[in-house]
């Protein structure tokens, strides 16, 4: 079981003062999909004048970028980061960036506007370009603070997330999220390669998990471990339903997902199709006539 660390009851707008160089800000946009909100972080030493970075401005909301604004009075900021371009986590950053005088940095937004299908608030804010690219592995630095850029594709074809040094911590977007298990949503998400990231970030060995929705998962070693195994395990069970001929995911789904909300399931389906979608690129399935998520899949 994964060890899930919930934080049901926050306070929309307020400053928090979570570490001795984070801040955060959550953003009132509560959801199926981003738990108690979009999770603002302000990275840097809370001295007037500092140089600080901020993460994912969020939601395009005045009330959130009211709070911004009021948080980094009297700072510089001197890069705002985002983890990747969907609409929780982009829109207010071209805004809040203009407004501060600063610039823009996050990995290249997929080639075209890619947006999951199932119910999911999961589109790319089609208007977000950054003043710099990132591909990872370049290194931030302000007052006190280093960061590096730390490529983490699958949830999204272009996540990054971003390594504090000083802390030995992660701002990990929605990469991983201590609440829930990640949303893997073809076309854009990327089975293979979400587990290749998850294998990456585990073999680093940080110290804090910061997730953008929800709590911090300060004990990470066993959490990511059970999170890699929940995947796995669902990979043996999408298999398992194959074993007894083919499928298509509006069958697989309800099986799998039995204890979960029905509502829930097209979004399920979409992982599932994920799982499906890796399998087929090792030759383990084959779908027909395509495979796509309307498909009939079978054993190979």
């Amino acid at each position: 079981m994964i060890p899930f660390v919930r934080q049901p009851d926050v306070v929309h707008g307020r400053l928090e003062t979570v570490s001795p160089l984070i801040r955060r800000v959550i953003a009132a946009n509560p959801g199926p999909f981003t738990y108690t909100g979009t999770a603002t972080y302000i990275v840097g030493r809370p001295d007037p004048g500092a140089d600080v970075a901020v993460i994912d401005p969020g939601p395009p909301d005045d009330a959130h970028m009211a709070a911004l604004l009021k948080a980094t009075v009297g700072q510089t900021v001197s890069h705002v980061l985002v983890t990747h371009t969907h609409r929780d986590h982009a829109p207010l950053a071209r805004p809040f960036a203009a407004a501060v005088g600063a610039p823009v940095l996050a990995a290249r937004p997929p080639g075209e506007t890619i947006h999951a299908s199932g119910g999911l608030d999961e589109e790319d804010d089609a208007d977000f370009f950054p003043d710099t690219v990132l591909t990872g592995g370049e290194i931030l630095a302000g007052d006190g603070w280093t960061m590096e850029a730390m490529a983490t594709p699958g949830h999204a074809s272009n996540h990054m997330a971003f390594v504090l040094r000083e802390e030995n911590a992660l701002f990990c977007g929605d990469h991983v999220m201590g609440w829930s298990t990640t949303v893997v949503a073809p076309p854009d998400g990327d089975m293979q390669a979400y587990m290749a990231s998850l294998e990456a970030v585990i073999a680093r060995r940080f110290s804090t998990l910061w997730p953008t929705h929800g709590a911090p998962v300060t004990e990470p070693g066993p959490f990511l471990d059970a999170y890699r195994a929940h995947r796995l395990d669902r990979e043996a069970q999408v298999l398992a339903q194959l074993a007894d001929g083919p499928r298509r995911i509006a069958e697989i789904t309800p099986v799998l997902y039995a204890a979960v909300d029905s509502r829930l399931w097209p979004a399920a389906s979409l992982s599932v199709w994920a799982h499906l979608i890796s399998l087929e690129r090792t030759g383990q399935v084959r779908a027909e006539p395509d495979p796509g998520l309307a498909a009939v899949w079978r054993l190979a």
